[in-house]
């Protein structure tokens, strides 16, 4: 008997037609093709009919009074006779069950197949859950992946593939990916494509020596109190980063190179000028690290608060100066920058100067960084 189509695209009802390895009670039942693989056939069966049967993927509950919403009914588990009430409560007129085609993947493996090529160092996979796998950071550190990557695996309409920002900090728990498949299923060679991209990794904090030279006449006469170095101690804290010392400085060229040459010499590896840094006839910051420095990566970066802010390298050392945004403002640019040093990829020039999109910082009364826009820098 031909198949009779029914009211949605796709969807018709049959008569079974000898031995099926699913048996359906009654005369008839409906046959779907699965939008994932038009080769898998997706049978459903009323609530009642279906007692006695393995559940083919997991069954949501959602209950607003307890706030709960997960897996009820998980994927191989046999409907009894006591579930029907509850299976009626969560909304379940009828239940899917699939039967795969050689060549086919259930959503469940599709999502482990994937995560197991996008898990690189640092992460660790878990689940899948409801048809979703998510990834883990099992270390403190800097999220990294390709953009396009992303991008590429989003280009197949059924999977979808959300991330935390790029190189951004997670901490050691933190959900930093997450993924599944639309369909119920899916053919082998789409989860291939996978194959093509690069995974995702967290960089861990690199322990690099730093140094604070502050430099101003009225800090350095004791006029004014530096209130810049309990700031820094605290994000340095973050990194596991020893903090070796702090000098003043006048405001005076030959001063701050001195300052700053010998914290070097006893090992630092990030240098932090604070003070002259704006165009005054007294700030004298930037042209004394541009003098003792082999190149100025950056001398300014489109962002608010912190737009002031210049790096340099000398040899495998930075130095920074750092406007005075940095006392007054709990994140700016600077937060930014330190965590693309620790994690050891320093960024560069050309890469600072599209941080603009974003870059303006809310000044939220509760900041949340670094879960929101502006710490989002490509």
């Amino acid at each position: 008997m031909p198949p009779v189509f029914g009211k949605e695209d796709g969807e018709f009802r049959v008569k079974p037609r000898g031995p099926s390895s699913l048996p359906m009670n009654g005369p008839f039942f409906t046959e779907r093709r699965n939008r994932g693989d038009p080769d898998m056939i997706v049978k459903t069966l009323p609530v009642e009919q279906a007692v006695g049967k393995k559940i083919s993927h997991d069954l949501t509950l959602i209950d607003p009074e307890t706030g709960f919403k997960g897996a009820r009914f998980r994927r191989g588990h046999v409907i009894a006779e006591d579930d029907v009430p509850l299976l009626r409560r969560m909304g379940k007129t009828n239940i899917f069950f699939l039967e795969l085609s050689p060549g086919e993947l259930h959503e469940d493996e599709a999502a482990l197949l994937l995560g197991e090529r996008m898990k690189g160092a640092g992460l660790e996979l878990r689940g899948p859950e409801e048809g979703k796998c998510t990834l883990v950071a099992c270390r403190d550190g800097l999220l990294h992946f390709s953009d396009d990557d992303i991008d590429f695996i989003n280009d197949d309409p059924d999977w979808l593939f959300t991330t935390r920002p790029n190189k951004t900090p997670v901490t050691k728990g933190m959900a930093a990916a997450a993924f599944r498949i639309g369909p119920l299923s899916m053919e082998r060679s789409r989860v291939d494509r996978a194959r093509n991209a690069s995974p995702l990794s967290v960089l861990p904090w690199s322990p690099l020596p730093a140094a604070l030279v502050t430099t101003g006449r009225e800090i350095f006469e004791g006029t004014v109190r530096d209130a810049f170095l309990p700031k820094l101690i605290k994000k340095l804290d973050v990194y596991g980063a020893p903090f070796l010392g702090q000098t003043f400085c006048p405001d005076d060229r030959d001063s701050i190179i001195g300052a700053a040459a010998a914290w070097l010499e006893k090992g630092a590896r990030i240098i932090i000028c604070t003070g002259g840094m704006s165009v005054d006839a007294d700030d004298l910051t930037p042209g004394a690290i541009e003098a003792m420095c082999d190149e100025v990566v950056f001398r300014r970066v489109p962002v608010i608060p912190g737009a002031n802010l210049m790096l340099a390298r000398r040899r495998n050392s930075f130095v920074l100066g750092v406007p005075a945004s940095a006392v007054f403002f709990g994140r700016t640019s600077l937060d930014m920058v330190l965590d693309r040093l620790y994690a050891g990829i320093p960024p560069s020039g050309a890469e600072v100067r599209r941080w603009g999109k974003g870059g303006l910082c809310r000044n939220c009364v509760s900041c949340s960084y670094p879960g929101c826009a502006f710490s989002a820098r490509s």
